[in-house]
């Protein structure tokens, strides 16, 4: 399928390796391909292939170019937003258990037109024009909306999170760096009771916790899987190498280099 002129048509945020989703976002690929992982499973997306990205998930992206290529459309479909629109178009919302980051809506053949309609819009530049914003993501969501009610459901839906399970929750994304407040967040909890439950639960205060679940489970990798230091520092939690070095040596004795090359 061609999209003509059609590179980059962005009205959110760019896709990282690492990344907390703070808003919904409609994700459609046009070039190459890309796995997202949320701490319980992937998702792949090919060309042509669209998705919600759900707000309040950690996701790590790795993205593929075909040649030289990796083109996608981002639209965000934040809460103000989303509460317009309800005031427009009014849905009753229901309860709803889903634990899915990437929701994939089956295509009635309206998606499609819908993004070559972009076209016209795209000032060539990382954005639509800012005058059809609203019109263009209003038109996009009853689309959407048409042709999966149930996404009601999710979308308008503006609680926070609830108190959930603190050890399930901690052991399926301490691989994701995120900041205590959006740990906090995540399991529907303020900062301070955060770390009053997290020490009860663990023993232990989150900073030391994590550092040491994340240099555990790189060792695991580096030592078992024989995978390289660059390739693990990130995928475990840490922002730079030196700094995972750094802590890896003084926890381990060694460096991540040296217990890769004696594994080997």
């Amino acid at each position: 399928m061609k999209f003509n002129n059609i590179h980059s048509c962005q009205l959110g945020p760019e896709i990282s390796p690492e990344h907390f989703i703070p808003e919904h976002f409609f994700l459609y690929l046009l070039a190459g391909s890309m796995v997202a992982y949320d701490g319980r499973k992937e998702y792949t997306l090919q060309p042509g292939d669209f998705a919600i990205a759900r707000k309040n998930y950690p996701i790590r992206y790795t993205k593929y170019k075909d040649g030289d290529v990796f083109e996608k459309i981002i639209i965000t479909l934040d809460e103000p937003f989303l509460q317009r629109f309800l005031e427009r178009h009014p849905y009753v919302v229901h309860p709803v258990q889903n634990e899915e980051a990437f929701l994939f809506i089956e295509d009635k053949g309206r998606i499609h037109p819908f993004i070559q309609s972009l076209e016209p819009y795209y000032n060539g530049g990382e954005q639509i024009e800012e005058t059809f914003v609203d019109v263009k993501r209003e038109e996009l969501l009853l689309i959407l909306l048409s042709q999966q009610p149930g996404l009601a459901d999710i979308l308008f839906n503006f609680t926070i999170p609830e108190k959930i399970d603190l050890e399930d929750y901690m052991n399926r994304n301490f691989r994701f760096n995120l900041s205590l407040e959006r740990f906090a967040l995540m399991t529907g909890r303020s900062l301070s009771s955060f770390k009053r439950d997290f020490q009860k639960t663990f023993g232990s205060t989150p900073g030391h916790w994590l550092t040491q679940k994340r240099l555990e489970e790189a060792y695991f990798l580096l030592h078992t899987e024989k995978r390289k230091p660059n390739d693990v520092y990130a995928e475990v939690g840490f922002e730079d190498l030196s700094h995972f070095s750094f802590a890896f040596k003084k926890r381990f004795g060694k460096t991540p280099a040296e217990v890769r090359r004696l594994a080997a």
